[in-house]
This record gives C-alpha cells, sequence and structure tokens, in this order.
C-alpha cells in the first residue's frame, strides 16, 4: 500500500521511548524520524559531540493527524 502524496507539514506524535507524547511537524510522511539526545562525554577531543539516537517508525495504520510514530526499542 502507497501513502498518499503529501506536499505539506502534518502533526505527528511520538509514542513510546524518552520523546514520548512529543508532537512534531512532518512533511512528506518519513518511514523513520530519529530523535538525539546530548550525552555528557568526559575528556573528549574539542569539538567532539556524543548523542543518544532513538527511532520511532511510521504507524502506517493512522491516516489522520496526529500520525503516530512508534518508538522501535530494536534500533541501535
Amino acid at each position: 500500500m502507497r501513502a498518499p502524496d503529501v506536499t505539506g507539514w502534518e502533526v505527528a506524535v511520538l509514542d513510546g521511548g524518552p520523546a514520548d507524547g512529543m508532537r512534531v511537524k512532518v512533511v512528506d510522511r518519513p518511514r523513520v524520524v530519529q530523535v538525539t539526545y546530548p550525552c555528557q562525554a568526559d575528556g573528549a577531543p574539542a569539538g567532539v559531540r556524543v548523542e543518544g539516537v532513538y527511532v520511532y517508525r511510521l504507524d502506517h495504520g493512522v491516516t489522520d493527524e496526529p500520525l503516530r510514530y512508534g518508538f522501535d526499542i530494536a534500533c541501535p
């Protein structure tokens, strides 16, 4: 099943994980949304950042706003 063509911004809600309940706006209904969270790094060289990465996948069963993205615990 192909998602309908979308040209404007749509509201989506993140479900589960560290960003549970966060509302975001997306364009063209991406299959995956990535959320990052800064981490503290002791002794890191200048300019080096460390971030935790969390992946949310589009729930294709939700076709109206707000769209829903579910936390994917299996993604690194």
